[in-house]
């Protein structure tokens, strides 16, 4: 009988969704600007910084950004508030407009007159030369005003009123990055990347480029899915990034490659992948041990020679032990590195304990493809209790021990997946796995009664994946089928018998990491839309909005697209693979009821005489820090995953009832 085994293969956790574009080359130098005047300003005193801390050059600071706009200021004067125009030193400085005076467009004709007079003000903004400032000037002058103030709502529709104005060209580069920078703190960050997008498709010559890229660095700490950002780093792949972004640059990248050589590999193109993959170790050894971004690379790092030496199986044995140990290796580094907590915040040792965990499980999976069971067993033990990766842990390692005999760890790993506790995981393997262990102890009746509950549990989901699947629908309609599911469990509303299947099949769509990132950017994108509710009228109902609203939905329609076709071909997987476990299913069957057939009739020939299995034995003695509870069905959290399968081991041998059949003939 063939055994079932579980594919391993190659993914990565870290979602992704499908990237094909190539990166495409830019210039490397930076352009002079040359439109200010080159006359010594005294540079004004700095107001200190909101965040009181210095950013390391790992974590740096969102208001970093904003204050190296001011780096610039002989040719930005709005970033800073001061004057360009050195004719006027003495002149003081316009108060702010308040809330029921509009933002001030030339002279100032409110003043009471009756007053004492004062010195008129100078004309200076009226002047032609272009450091001086006029009044379109203080339109944005007034944008940047009400940025430093907080008033986000109104700087980004003040900017966006400047874009609509031909005649401030001169101006509209300036006004879309005060926008974008609002939208950021306002929290509306794929609309802010839109925009950011803009000012770096007009090239890296302008002086806003830079500031702009580490935007994007900003955007992608905010962002469930930082793959958004992955498409637009690439094109800037030849760019000289400042050198407290570098590393995680280096470490995007990296990821951008991956993907692409995923991809590429999918549809048939393994020599353009190599490149990709090639490209994956390249970046991934130009990131410091030192950095925060190393483990992550290291892991990249890890699962690109592991590709390597799946795809070198069938070639010369060297190289595929090459890769072998290169990804044994890199994932063995992952372990040591992640392993300390200190210098390191909560989201930084979030992520490295995922990434610790994800390098136990490769390293166990690539033992297990080398028939090493007990160093997959090994490692499969290390991942801890009540992580993300356990439950699966538990699963694969259930095959590991079914392989070295140890059939009562096996079936005791299957009764934690079974409890209600993990009644929405997707493990139809499991049950096959437990037929055959019964089997394979001529527990012919048990695994029958399995394999009557599979059929009836899952005969149901492949006749809905079939008829999915069949239909000619659009690939945003294979992705509505799964909306619908999530939208009724949100609400709580009533599912019928098909909801039910269809509820089944969502989870099993979601097992795929790429299209579980890519469905929550679109969630992430559905409730940045409906924030413009909670914005305050004049921005909800503006122009403004309604253009952002236009746009997400581009960006959703987009990625829809994208979820539909990851789930059509999830689902075509899928069914694939279930139709493939029904098959196996039935030959257990069939070689389920010979076998009993079989020893029936030996046992009618021997009066009733045979026994079918050994004789059962079993010890209650467990080690010093272990209790002996025995398992009524009742479920405990604190007894999940510790559960011994007590079974009679083994077939009585064909001879020995041979020979008792013998004799109870003579007799």
């Amino acid at each position: 009988m063939k055994r079932l085994l579980r594919p391993l293969c190659l993914a990565a956790t870290l979602g992704l969704t499908l990237a094909w574009a190539t990166p495409s080359p830019a210039q490397s130098f930076e352009g002079l600007d040359l439109s200010q005047s080159k006359k010594k300003k005294k540079k004004p005193t700095r107001k200190p910084s909101r965040g009181g801390k210095k950013p390391t050059a790992t974590q740096p600071a969102e208001d970093d950004s904003d204050s190296s706009d001011t780096s610039t200021s002989a040719t930005s004067p709005a970033d800073t508030g001061t004057a360009s125009s050195p004719a006027a030193p003495a002149t003081p400085a316009a108060p702010p407009p308040t809330a029921n005076t509009p933002p001030a467009m030339g002279l100032d004709l409110t003043t009471d007159t009756t007053s004492a007079p004062k010195a008129a003000p100078t004309m200076s903004f009226d002047a032609v030369d272009v450091s001086g400032k006029s009044g379109d000037r203080q339109r944005l002058d007034v944008a940047i005003s009400l940025f430093k103030n907080e008033e986000y709502e109104k700087a980004a529709m003040s900017s966006f009123e400047m874009l609509q104005d031909p005649k401030l060209a001169g101006l509209h580069l300036e006004a879309r990055y005060v926008m974008a920078k609002a939208l950021y703190r306002m929290g509306l960050y794929h609309s802010s990347l839109g925009e950011f997008s803009k000012i770096l498709a007009v090239g890296p010559e302008t002086k806003f480029f830079r500031t702009s890229l580490e935007w994007l660095f900003f955007i992608s700490r905010k962002t469930k899915n930082e793959t958004v950002i992955l498409d637009e780093i690439a094109k800037y792949a030849n760019q000289e990034f400042p050198e407290r972004f570098r590393t995680e640059f280096h470490y995007l990248l990296a990821r951008y490659h991956f993907v692409r050589g995923k991809a590429l590999d999918q549809v048939g193109r393994p020599e353009d992948a190599d490149k990709s993959f090639n490209e994956v170790k390249r970046l991934a050894l130009l990131i410091p041990k030192t950095d925060v971004f190393y483990p992550r690379a290291k892991f990249l790092e890890g699962l690109s020679y592991f590709r390597f030496g799946n795809r070198a199986r069938n070639a010369a044995e060297r190289r595929t032990d090459i890769n072998t140990v290169g990804a044994i290796d890199a994932m063995k580094e992952v372990i040591r590195v992640t392993r300390g907590t200190s210098g390191l915040d909560a989201e930084q040792i979030s992520t490295n304990q995922k990434l610790r965990e994800l390098a136990f499980m490769q390293l166990a999976r690539t033992h297990y493809g080398m028939q090493q069971n007990r160093y997959a067993l090994f490692y499969f033990n290390k991942v801890e209790r009540g992580t993300s990766q356990w439950l699966e842990a538990m699963f694969e390692a259930s095959w590991a021990n079914y392989r070295v005999g140890q059939y009562e760890q096996a079936l005791g790993n299957l009764i934690t997946l079974s409890s209600p506790f993990f009644r929405e995981e997707y493990f139809p393997e499991a049950m096959i796995l437990k037929a055959v262990i019964y089997y394979e102890n001529c527990r012919y009746r048990e695994s029958s009664l399995i394999l009557q509950d599979f059929e009836r549990t899952y005969l149901p989901v492949h006749d809905q994946l079939e008829m999915i699947t069949k239909k000619q629908m659009a690939a945003s309609e294979y992705y509505g089928v799964l909306s619908d599911v999530q939208k009724k469990n949100k609400e709580g509303l009533e599912k019928s018998q098909t909801d039910v299947i269809l509820e089944r099949i969502l989870r099993l769509a979601l097992t795929d990491q790429d299209l579980k990132k890519t469905n929550e950017s679109i969630l992430e994108l559905e409730g940045e839309m409906d924030a413009f509710a909670e914005k305050g009228d004049t921005f909800r109902y503006s122009e403004l909005s309604k253009q952002l609203l236009e746009g997400l939905k581009v960006q959703r329609t987009s990625l829809i697209d994208k979820a539909g076709i990851m789930a059509k071909g999830k689902l075509e997987t899928e069914l694939v693979g279930l139709k493939q476990l029904l098959a196996n299913g039935l030959r257990i069957k069939f070689e389920t009821i010979s076998k009993e057939k079989e020893f029936l009739e030996e046992q009618l020939k021997a009066g009733g005489q045979v026994s079918v299995v050994k004789k059962y034995k079993f010890s209650v003695a467990v080690a010093d820090d272990q209790l002996y509870w025995p398992y009524e069905g009742e479920y405990w959290r604190d007894e999940l995953g510790t559960y011994q399968y007590t079974l009679t081991k083994g077939c009585v041998q064909r001879d020995t009832a041979n020979r008792t059949i013998q004799a109870s003939e003579s007799n």
